[in-house]
């Protein structure tokens, strides 16, 4: 299958070099020079591309979502902080009969402390003795503080039922690849639920491994859909 990038700092060159290994060839790679004014966009670029991986920028996401859909390709987005567009970018996939696949991040392991966290968060629910945090720390270039990953834990542990306060940090420094962290503490003890990356390896397995599954396909999906159905 053929792959455009859209997107090609540390990210993009990571996905390119393991692509082969999930059946693409990276037929397209786009990034702030050929791709200005998402002038890179065209029908002509995307001919015979099946899926397009977005790791671009927050400022620039939604505006290439839209342009890409529009010319039937599908996507997978590992850009975070552009949330509060999310009813758009829906829209358009519906309007354009594509398929989609979202995530803040697209480890493997991040998306089963997801599952880790929403589910303490269900059974602390309703012992009043627990407050909880979410804290997070990146690397200093990182655009969006705090992270799409951080924002969905603690989504994750509201939806699971835990609607009381949840103190939220975010610090970035250095070449950190991202550490996640859940806590609750009460009088009597402490639980912590931590993920911590060790480079960027799994983001781009997990986002060729969404890829691979969203060809072909119509819809929104997270990718939590593609690892637990």
């Amino acid at each position: 299958m053929n792959l455009a990038l859209v997107g090609y700092g540390k990210m993009g060159r990571m996905i390119d070099s393991l692509a082969p290994l999930y059946g693409f060839e990276v037929a397209l790679k786009l990034d702030e020079f050929n791709n200005a004014n998402f002038s890179g966009i065209t029908a002509e670029n995307f001919k015979g591309i099946d899926v397009a991986i977005e790791f671009s920028i927050p400022e620039a996401a939604v505006e290439n979502i839209e342009r890409i859909s529009a010319l039937g390709v599908n996507l997978v987005i590992g850009t975070t902080g552009w949330l509060k567009e999310l009813d758009r970018v829906k829209a358009a996939v519906a309007k354009n009969g594509t398929g989609l696949v979202w995530s803040p991040n697209y480890s493997i392991g991040v998306n089963v402390f997801f599952r880790a966290v929403a589910q303490t968060a269900n059974m602390l629910s309703k012992e009043l003795d627990y407050e909880a945090w979410a804290w997070e720390i990146h690397h200093s270039m990182k655009k969006d503080a705090p992270s799409g990953t951080l924002l969905k834990a603690v989504d994750e542990m509201k939806r699971a039922g835990y609607d009381r306060k949840v103190d939220v940090g975010s610090n970035r420094a250095g070449r950190i690849p991202g550490t996640h962290e859940i806590g609750f503490d009460s009088p009597a003890d402490t639980i912590t639920l931590r993920h911590t990356a060790h480079n960027r390896e799994g983001f781009a397995r997990g986002s060729l491994k969404a890829a691979q599954w969203v060809a072909g396909r119509k819809g929104f999906y997270e990718f939590t859909e593609v690892l637990f159905g």
